[in-house]
């Protein structure tokens, strides 16, 4: 055999290789686009009935002994982004975005003190989600100058959300959940396949504060 059909050999291999490979991309790209077709449907119809619902929200508190008021979201908006992939314009993400006001009345003031640095980072960790208006004051020694606690004044009012992350490359969406369940973040992969109704389904209960598979 001489060296050029060799390499010739070598060239048909590689043409296979990458075509199966092409392929294989090919058709998880449908299955995420497919997939976050109907993310897409759902979210739209879901955000337009539960800004007429305006449903309970689960509920807050930044110190976890310091308890917000009943809540209730509100406002719920659906936004997606597209971008180019090999050629194709595809789904980046898709998001869905809400208020979560008083269930009574405007908004409210609130305080929390903390004297530990544990705690410290926790609510300034909740604040940070929403975000939530705030002004925070240190309180310390009239002549030690130590710290004796931090205040955090707010505002009794956040957001919500749900994005969804389109990944062609593993079939796969990635779901990240703001405050679904009082202050929190939570993040879940589904595969492109298994995102039907039923599933959905689950997310929506998430939201709107039911007990659910979602997570």
């Amino acid at each position: 055999m001489s060296f050029l059909h060799q390499l010739k050999n070598q060239a048909s291999a590689l043409q296979t290789q990458r075509s199966v490979l092409d392929h294989q991309l090919e058709s998880k790209t449908e299955q995420v686009e497919a997939a976050c077709r109907s993310v897409q449907s759902y979210l739209q119809d879901l955000a337009h009935q539960l800004t007429v619902i305006e449903p309970e929200s689960a509920q807050f508190s930044l110190d976890g002994k310091t308890p917000w008021p009943p809540m209730k979201q509100v406002d719920f908006r659906v936004d997606f982004r597209r971008k180019m992939v090999r050629d194709r314009e595809v789904f980046d993400y898709i998001a869905m975005g809400w208020r979560i006001v008083p269930k009574m009345g405007q908004p409210v003031g609130g305080l929390v003190r903390v004297n530990f640095p544990t705690e410290q980072q926790r609510v300034e960790a909740r604040l940070a989600m929403g975000p939530v208006k705030h002004d925070r004051r240190e309180v310390r020694h009239p002549e030690k100058g130590s710290l004796l606690e931090v205040r955090y004044e707010y505002i009794t009012q956040t957001r919500g959300s749900v994005m969804v992350q389109a990944d062609h490359e593993r079939a796969q969406l990635h779901f990240r959940l703001l405050n679904t369940s009082g202050f929190e973040t939570v993040t879940a992969t589904w595969p492109a396949l298994r995102v039907d109704q039923a599933m959905l389904d689950e997310l929506a209960k998430r939201i709107v504060a039911q007990p659910n598979t979602f997570v």
